[in-house]
């Protein structure tokens, strides 16, 4: 048996806002959508549901993370803020080649700092930071 991490899914209010701060970091808009119909609200256990998507990649093609607006039903719950101990906690960490760079570009789009840029011994220069939407990410560095 095979398994693959097919993408990470985020739900967000402002999807364009949301887009633009990820392509700024470097990922690739394959696409957007409406999603609707019955297979989509039995799939999710929703039931009548119309949402709108976009696909992001990594330039590797290897990730890829769906954003998600919700336009019927109603969003029921908002964990946007949530602490990095909160149960269901949800953050994605990319590596990038250049931790300064990216952090520049993500300070342009509104990004701010959740803690401080830390060393993990000789192998990893990383940090979390609060995208649009209060979205927690992580960033990480391979050093040399």
């Amino acid at each position: 048996m095979t398994i693959t991490m097919n993408n990470v899914g985020i739900v967000v209010e402002d999807l364009s806002t949301t887009i633009d701060f990820f392509t700024a970091l470097g990922l690739e808009l394959e696409g957007r959508q409406l999603v609707e119909g019955d297979w989509a609200g039995r799939v999710t256990g929703l039931g009548h549901q119309r949402v709108e998507i976009a696909m992001l990649r990594t330039p590797d093609g290897h990730s890829r993370l769906e954003l998600s607006r919700f336009l019927e039903p109603d969003v029921i719950a908002d964990n946007r803020r949530a602490p990095v101990n909160a149960l269901g906690y949800l953050r994605v960490m990319f590596q990038v080649d250049d931790l300064d760079a990216t952090l520049t570009s993500a300070f342009e789009h509104g990004a701010q700092l959740e803690g401080t840029v830390e060393r993990y011994l000789d192998i990893y220069r990383l940090c979390y930071l609060r995208g649009p939407e209060g979205i927690l990410i992580g960033l990480a560095e391979e050093l040399g």
